[in-house]
């Protein structure tokens, strides 16, 4: 029975997520519970995680540039981008998308991927540019014409950071199926694993890429039900 007591880990796991915590407490909670049962002190257990994490995965979180863009906020950026986005004819909301979605991407394939994001990018000047882009055309939007153009925004991020990143042979994602292709004993060249992964990175921009152009037309309808 001793050695059935580090399976209450599963336990305390399936009891957060039913309990809707956050995913990493419920998984962190678990890995505790599972050590301390198996008679592992608490340093242990975090040396293993940080072992584990640190073999599969190579990623860096940079804190220090959300309170950044938070005083830029503070100063209008995010008015200044309306402004000068809303001074070129030729811009719309589809269109300014549609060539940020192509920028995420390959920059991304490039290993830029600090090019980017919701934090940094997509809510202090790229979905304000598109709301402006918006506003320019169709005058005042509505709370879900804005809502519509945001989404998309964080939309054109996510696509495009998501299937060009695969591209780049030394991201996190291709080492993360490197690594456990390797434990199930199955050797890939990282480098094979990126030029498979351009069929389907651009075919997502082809998809996404027609949500976008059709944005502008989604607007304009929401637009005149709106007056009418």
């Amino acid at each position: 029975m001793t050695a059935m007591w580090p399976l209450l880990g599963v336990a305390v796991l399936v009891l957060g997520f039913a309990l809707r915590l956050h995913p990493l407490i419920a998984i962190l909670a678990a890995a505790l519970v599972s050590g301390i049962a198996g008679g592992m002190a608490p340093l242990q257990i975090l040396a293993a995680l940080g072992k584990a994490y640190n073999a599969s995965r190579y990623v860096s979180i940079v804190w220090l540039v959300l309170p950044v863009i938070g005083l830029l906020e503070r100063e209008g950026l995010q008015e200044r981008a309306r402004v000068l986005i809303a001074r070129l004819r030729v811009a719309t909301a589809g269109r300014l998308l549609l060539v940020y979605l192509a920028v995420r991407q390959i920059t991304m394939a490039l290993g830029l991927s600090s090019f980017g994001g919701h934090a940094q990018m997509v809510r202090p000047l790229i979905a304000p540019m598109a709301e402006g882009a918006a506003e320019a055309r169709l005058g005042a939007l509505s709370s879900a014409m804005r809502l519509l153009v945001r989404a998309h925004a964080a939309g054109a991020d996510n696509v495009g950071a998501f299937f060009g990143e695969d591209i780049f042979i030394a991201v996190g994602s291709v080492l993360l199926i490197k690594a456990s292709l390797a434990q199930s004993g199955v050797e890939v060249e990282a480098l094979r694993l990126s030029l498979w992964a351009l069929p389907t990175a651009l075919l997502a921009f082809a998809i996404h890429g027609v949500r976008l152009w059709r944005l502008d037309g989604t607007l304009e309808r929401l637009s005149a039900a709106s007056r009418s």
